[in-house]
């Protein structure tokens, strides 16, 4: 039976568990990554990432983030490499957010939160479909990117001009021809973690790849973030702020790095 979950007080991360035992399972995300913890280790392989711009689908207001779906029944977009073995299907991305500028990153850097994190979604084709694949312990692999504010980040935009129509909860719209690449930063060094979904049901099958490096995006375009609403038609609106679910306990992990 699945349970309703939010970020309020009273449905928010810390009575997710009420809900879902898994929550204080051995493998939860996100985590602090503790730079100076991190082991380097020289079998991680450079991430290979192919999307294909034509397999963006549609653009949804979920009632707890927006997400960007693409077509994923055929090899065109994929993440192979890193610590990964096999081909992930790109899924979806997604992004966390908070009310003000120093917060909103579900990860934190020694402790460092930032005003947004970015999460694109794979699945592993060693089996069938997403649904399938979802709850095995290398079903999924999440490339995390963290915002910072900076400069205007004008591939972020033309996601975020998409957003007037998606504002309140159960909103949706078509979103075609978009390179998910075009958010990645430069440089694609990574910490790796095993870890699972950030939110409900919280399954422990995410293979965590935390991009080091940062996208920037600007204070006007965290504002069009902070513009969507969590509440649908007919409910009084609340903003779709704070996201976000805290570090959980990294317990008996370690967090490797592809750089030194």
């Amino acid at each position: 039976m699945s349970h309703a979950w939010g970020y309020g007080p009273t449905d928010g991360p810390d009575k997710w568990a009420e809900g879902y035992p898994i929550a204080n399972g051995p493998r939860q995300s996100p985590i602090n990554v503790v730079s100076k913890e991190a082991q380097y280790d020289t079998s991680l392989k450079p991430l290979k990432l192919k999307y294909d711009p034509s397999d963006a689908k549609g653009i949804l207001n979920n009632g707890h983030s927006f997400q960007v779906d693409f077509v994923d029944d055929t090899d065109s977009s994929t993440l192979t490499g890193g610590p990964i073995s096999g081909t992930y299907r790109l899924k979806q991305f997604h992004f966390h957010w908070g009310a003000s500028d120093d917060r909103g990153s579900e990860h934190t850097v020694n402790g460092i939160k930032f005003p947004c994190e970015l999460h694109l979604v794979h699945w592993n084709t060693k089996y069938p479909s997403f649904g399938e694949a979802v709850d095995k312990p290398d079903g999924l692999a999440v490339v995390g990117v963290f915002l910072k504010i900076g400069a205007a980040n004008p591939r972020l935009q033309k996601v975020l001009d998409a957003l007037d129509a998606i504002k309140g909860k159960g909103k949706q719209t078509t979103f075609a021809n978009f390179d998910a690449k075009s958010l990645l930063p430069v440089s694609l060094d990574y910490w790796t973690y095993d870890g699972s979904l950030t939110t409900p049901p919280l399954l422990e099958s995410v293979t965590w790849i935390v991009l080091k490096e940062p996208i920037s995006v600007s204070p006007a375009q965290m504002a069009m973030f902070r513009g969507l609403l969590f509440t649908g038609d007919g409910e009084a609106p609340c903003c779709m702020v704070d996201n976000y679910r805290p570090p959980q306990p990294l317990k008996s992990r370690q967090v490797r790095a592809s750089f030194k």
